[in-house]
């Protein structure tokens, strides 16, 4: 295992006046043996910074180092990592212990070695009684655990993940994400997952990495980037309905922006700000009241058994001061 360090990691297309600059001066440090996420929206940079590190994309500035060994110019084979792509990439002709070993077979591994792996790897993700199928006889998510079994067997010092849930339904990426979660706990593997959704980033990650036009937005634990968010950017991207933000409730403060998350704003009979009901989310155990407050967007988070307005009503509604937070309008930051 080992730790990644990325010290003002720079990437541009292209040279000189024409080159396009994609990546901006990224510092990131990594602990050894810890399970940390890249989320943001398409485009933001994320995929292009974990090819960086694969050594699949050329680093045009800056050092990156696996453990205490600069890497910059090292080819992927001489990193010691693995990587899970969104494509399983399994061979059809194979089968899955096959698909599992063919990696070990090419760096000549002996055969007794190569079953003792292969083995162990299919213990951990439960795939004993399948090594014997081809891929097309699997589910999707049988394929992906077959896919990280065959990183696991090369004993890696970094396992790098490339929005491995994406081709799976709602309900396999939940159970995939508990598998992940689990080979972790037991392997503690030192681990970079990147994905665009922020349910997977809340729910794997030690500490996300937060990304936003190649910039790096926040890094920290999901409860800080969730409970102080660093910008109006990550507000807005982490939680799900987002923050609400407002620019006409600033108290009197002046060049700011108030936020509020929708789980902290109360229906109240008096004193409150008059709330516009437009539609009404049923979500079993929760209402999610979409409206307006003086011509701003609003989402009220509402526990099930609670009273609360249909839509086309108006009612009074109050944020808790204790959970406010504020921003600069002009450059978006946390102050």
């Amino acid at each position: 295992m080992a730790s990644i360090s990325l010290k003002n990691i720079v990437k541009r297309y292209g040279t000189g006046k024409t080159a396009v600059p994609v990546i901006h001066g990224v510092n990131i440090d990594i602990k050894d043996g810890e399970f940390v996420v890249l989320v943001g929206p398409s485009g933001c940079g994320k995929s292009t910074l974990l090819r960086m590190i694969a050594g699949l994309e050329e680093i045009t500035g800056g050092d990156l180092l696996i453990g205490d060994k600069k890497v910059n110019d090292l080819e992927p084979a001489k990193r010691n990592i693995a990587m899970v792509f969104q494509n399983y990439a399994l061979y059809p002709h194979m089968t899955n212990y096959e698909n599992m070993a063919y990696g070990l077979k090419l760096a000549k591994v002996p055969e007794a070695e190569i079953k003792q792996r292969v083995d162990k790897a299919a213990k951990i993700l439960e795939l004993g009684h399948l090594l014997d199928r081809k891929p097309r006889q699997l589910s999707g998510g049988q394929r992906q655990r077959v896919a990280m079994g065959r990183a696991i067997v090369r004993q890696p010092q970094v396992f790098l993940f490339d929005e491995p849930l994406s081709n799976l339904d709602a309900k396999l990426r939940g159970q995939t994400r508990i598998e992940i979660q689990k080979l972790h706990a037991e392997l503690g593997i030192t681990s970079l997952f990147v994905t665009h959704d922020q349910v997977e980033a809340m729910t794997l990650a030690q500490r996300m990495v937060v990304m936003n036009g190649g910039n790096v937005e926040q890094f920290g634990t999901p409860e800080e980037v969730y409970h102080t968010p660093a910008s109006t950017f990550v507000a807005s991207f982490i939680g799900s309905p987002p923050m609400n933000l407002l620019k006409n409730a600033s108290g009197g403060k002046t060049g700011q922006i108030m936020g509020i998350r929708p789980e902290h704003i109360d229906l109240v009979d008096v004193g409150g700000w008059a709330f516009t009901v437009d539609t009404v989310e049923l979500l079993g155990a929760e209402r999610l009241l979409h409206g307006t407050v003086g011509g701003e967007m609003v989402t009220v988070r509402v526990e099930e058994g609670k009273a609360y307005p249909k839509a086309g009503e108006t009612a009074q509604i109050l944020a808790r001061d204790d959970r406010l937070h504020w921003f600069d309008a002009e450059t978006g930051k946390r102050v």
